[in-house]
């Protein structure tokens, strides 16, 4: 049989392997205005892997109650941390941009490779960017969701989402998606780089707290991880250092809703730890690659607040790991981990 010319009509296809990674971070909104504030909380609040009560129920609660309320006072919130003189606006865009730009850096003007960013919530979306690399020629796909503990409401719906944009492919692309790293070496060493590298030239403080974001007790009842790896990072953290037991406190931020969330809470103990005396008190947030509102404003400030006002002596706020050089050598790393085979 003889080979003929595809016809000018033909659908193409990627004559080569390619692979897009796509860096991944919870969302942000557009800017702080009543109006994107509510876009964005509704589109995050409407998921049902971060809220699981029955959907008419919730959907009456969101629409008739929480939308009409809530979008101011997040507004006023994000605007205490907000960039204003910067086009990226958010801290989460700044930093995620930064991580994946700096990613693209390492491995160089590659035809086997494209990085790119997302957010789950917000822009740039997974579907956008997804479809964007699809477009640019990738037929091969890494996620990397930027959280190194699992848990359903993080993890799980970005997987969920780019799987969602794959539905209606007629050709589907290979898809890896990057597993947690809540207990890897360089992981651990990072957090520990971070925290002395913060306190250089300077005595460490008394008591060093690790706050992590919480998810509802019924989640961890009903055999989501997240507890179980939190508790590894901060234990694993804890013996690199070699800090004492008593002195170093894991803790569950951000609750809300009227149902008990995982403890003990870092607002609590922070009041607690104030009205104790306590003279010096550091306080990370491992579980977030990079800065935003739960750490610049929940913890830095309001955690301040709350430890300062009830009597406590120094509190300092330890960044995330965002763009740093440990920080770029836990993303590449995961990044070589889960290329493996189609780029090296």
């Amino acid at each position: 049989m003889s080979v003929k010319p595809l016809p000018d009509d033909h659908p193409t296809w990627p004559r080569h392997a390619k692979t897009g990674l796509l860096l991944v971070n919870l969302g942000t909104p557009d800017a702080t205005d009543k109006t994107s504030m509510r876009r964005y909380l509704k589109q995050f609040l409407s998921d049902k892997r971060v809220i699981e009560i029955p959907r008419l129920l919730w959907w009456l609660i969101l629409n008739l109650i929480i939308l009409n309320v809530r979008p101011k006072k997040s507004g006023a919130a994000y605007d205490k941390i907000w960039l204003k003189d910067d086009p990226d606006g958010s801290p989460l865009r700044k930093y995620t941009r930064l991580q994946a730009e700096m990613l693209k850096g390492e491995y160089g003007a590659r035809e086997d490779l494209m990085v790119d960013w997302a957010m789950r919530y917000g822009q740039p979306s997974i579907p956008d960017r997804l479809e964007a690399l699809r477009q640019a020629g990738c037929n091969r796909f890494v996620i990397v969701p930027l959280y190194p503990q699992y848990a359903a409401s993080t993890t799980a719906t970005v997987n969920d989402e780019v799987f969602k944009w794959a539905l209606d492919l007629r050709w589907q692309p290979a898809i890896r998606t990057a597993p947690p790293w809540h207990d890897h070496p360089l992981y651990i060493k990072a957090l520990v780089k971070s925290l002395k590298a913060h306190f250089k030239g300077r005595k460490m403080p008394e008591h060093l707290m690790l706050s992590f974001h919480g998810i509802p007790q019924r989640y961890f009842v009903q055999g989501d991880p997240y507890h179980c790896h939190c508790m590894k990072t901060a234990r694993l953290v804890r013996e690199e250092l070699g800090w004492e037991e008593e002195k170093f406190h894991v803790t569950f931020q951000s609750r809300f809703g009227s149902e008990p969330w995982l403890q003990p809470y870092t607002d609590e103990t922070l009041e607690r730890l104030g009205a104790e005396g306590v003279k010096s008190l550091a306080i990370m947030a491992p579980g977030f690659s990079a800065d935003c509102l739960e750490t610049l404003e929940e913890l830095a400030m309001e955690g301040r607040e709350s430890f300062e006002d009830r009597g406590g002596g120094e509190f300092e706020y330890v960044p995330c790991l965002n763009a740093s050089d440990p920080g770029m050598a836990v993303i590449r790393q995961i990044a070589k981990e889960n290329l493996a085979g189609w780029v090296e």
